[in-house]
């Protein structure tokens, strides 16, 4: 085994020399999307600035503030440091979920710890990034593509992703399963693994769609097929969301002028449906440029681990990119009928504060990464 190379600290000296290179063009578009998520509940809330856009602005604010701080302050190091910890703490939790976990809306999915409501399956989607960043920073490049050394981030990833289904939590899931796979290929996944693993994974979804899932779920997986017609049940939600995507045109019907989500017709609208209230209202356009604003977010992701020096800055970047990936796809491909609902939402734009911190989390560890992109450490065990 490699003796461990501790990573070099290079990087601005000074706090305020952080703070000026931080990468703003990120910040840019993550404050540029909350604050079209701000304009979007005001609209749901028809016209009123309380609860909903306040709630969802002044979280987003306190968080910003903190992704700075934390990026400014915390370098690459730290977040190599807390990649195991964070995982097997986040892994515990999702076991207590399973023996103390509180539900709501039929799933078990909350841990209640005093005032604090905490749903643990959000700690993972970041910890199962740093996890295997670190696992593939320490590991021999010689061993990445042999299966021995594929089966421990396979295990990694599949104990969440069980624990996540059983609460029942599909969408999430299917986000931890596929962060996961996105690591493990930029790490050195062979092909053949890849193929092989597809195969599994067919096989394996045509298993748990007659054996695991709940009826509920069934029954939007057969809606979506076409295999059963419920528009007044599993179908309602996309049907209204159709209507009111296909009747938006060019430009839309105007701010605060949509009739499926201002006659309160759209269900969900304020978490997974807000991009067909965008939509709704501004358009096909309005629509591009939110779609745009994300690209430019992964782009600009993807271009951070594709300069940064070390293996763990690089997987850990294109870890938050594929996350992100997945939250705007799953959403997006879900309200035009592309993919069964399966209740994930549109982060910085959706209300609520779980997935909007997950993302956060992440992008604290993008603008980390970034700014100590010439940090560089060979493979070991250590740091």
């Amino acid at each position: 085994m490699t003796s461990a190379n501790v990573l070099s600290s290079g990087g601005p000296s000074t706090i305020f020399d952080r703070f000026a290179k931080l990468n703003w063009g990120i910040i840019t578009i993550l404050c540029a999307l909350a604050f079209i998520g701000v304009l979007m509940h005001f609209s749901v809330s028809s016209g009123a600035w309380t609860d909903m856009p306040l709630s969802h602005g002044l979280r987003f604010g306190v968080m910003m503030v903190g992704v700075i701080v934390a990026a400014a302050i915390l370098d690459t190091r730290f977040f190599l440091a807390i990649a195991y910890p964070l995982y097997a703490g986040a892994l515990l939790l999702l076991v207590a979920v399973e023996l103390f976990g509180a539900t709501r809306m039929g799933a078990q999915r909350w841990l209640d710890i005093g005032p604090l409501s905490l749903q643990p399956s959000e700690l993972m989607k970041v910890g199962i990034v740093l996890a295997l960043a670190r696992y593939y920073h320490q590991l021999d490049a010689r061993r990445t593509g042999t299966v021995l050394w594929v089966i421990p981030p396979f295990l990694m990833i599949l104990a969440p992703v069980a624990l996540v289904m059983h609460q029942p939590d599909l969408g999430t899931a299917l986000m931890i399963l596929f962060a996961g796979v996105c690591v493990m290929f930029l790490g050195g996944l062979l092909w053949r693994i890849i193929a092989a693993g597809a195969i599994v994974a067919v096989g394996g979804a045509i298993f748990a769609y007659m054996s695991l899932l709940h009826d509920y779920q069934r029954q939007r997986v057969n809606v979506f097929l076409g295999i059963t017609d419920d528009p007044l049940g599993a179908g309602y939600h996309v049907l209204q969301s159709k209507i009111a995507i296909g009747s938006a045109g060019l430009f839309g019907r105007g701010y605060l002028q949509g009739t499926q989500s201002q006659l309160d017709f759209l269900p969900e609208k304020h978490t997974d449906f807000i991009f067909t209230m965008i939509v709704e209202e501004f358009g096909l356009l309005g629509g591009v440029l939110v779609l745009g604003l994300f690209a430019a977010l992964l782009g600009l992701t993807m271009q951070v681990a594709m300069r940064a020096r070390s293996l763990f800055g690089k997987l850990a970047a294109a870890g938050v990119a594929a996350t992100l990936a997945c939250y705007v796809f799953i959403n997006t491909a879900m309200v035009i009928g592309l993919v069964p609902v399966v209740g994930i939402p549109l982060p910085l734009l959706s209300f609520g504060g779980t997935a909007m911190m997950t993302l956060m989390a992440g992008f604290a560890i993008v603008l980390s990464v970034d700014l100590h992109r010439d940090q560089h450490g060979a493979r070991g065990w250590l740091w």
